[in-house]
């Protein structure tokens, strides 16, 4: 059946970001959408962000566009030009390629809920305020040592 439930589906806050990086994201909660619903082309994250929580680093990808909606809640949107109040039915698009660090941070007091749309990269990414790089399938230090 197509109609998705949402309850069914596991929850998880892990990450993959090494120590000193992982702190931000501690209250982000993810459902990922597309395993459950076969969609193999393109992924769906669920995400919840609890108060303080951000969404990732900032980041950006060489190959992997991003989109994402704002469901409930509130969350600003941190990017290269500056910050952007983001509420319901807000979107965001972040091309692929586009030197454009970004991620949401929920500074309110309840949680935000959002749908981001993207896929598992292959390639790199960037992480402009932070000594920290995707690459080769793994998180390494900008100058490509390990943690």
């Amino acid at each position: 059946m197509p109609k998705i439930n949402l309850a069914a589906i596991q929850q998880t806050n892990r990450t993959g970001y090494p120590v000193p990086f992982a702190a931000a994201v501690y209250g982000r909660w993810v459902r990922k959408l597309g395993p459950d619903s076969g969609l193999a082309d393109f992924g769906v994250s669920h995400v919840v962000l609890k108060p303080g929580a951000a969404s990732s680093q900032r980041h950006w990808h060489e190959d992997e566009d991003e989109f994402v909606v704002v469901l409930s809640g509130q969350a600003v949107l941190v990017e290269d030009d500056g910050r952007v109040a983001m509420q319901p039915g807000d979107m965001a698009a972040f091309p692929k390629g586009e030197p454009n660090g970004h991620h949401l941070v929920n500074e309110s007091d309840g949680d935000c809920e959002l749908l981001a749309f993207g896929r598992v990269p292959t390639g790199d990414a960037h992480y402009p305020d932070i000594d920290l790089r995707w690459s080769r399938g793994g998180y390494q230090r900008k100058d490509g040592s390990a943690f």
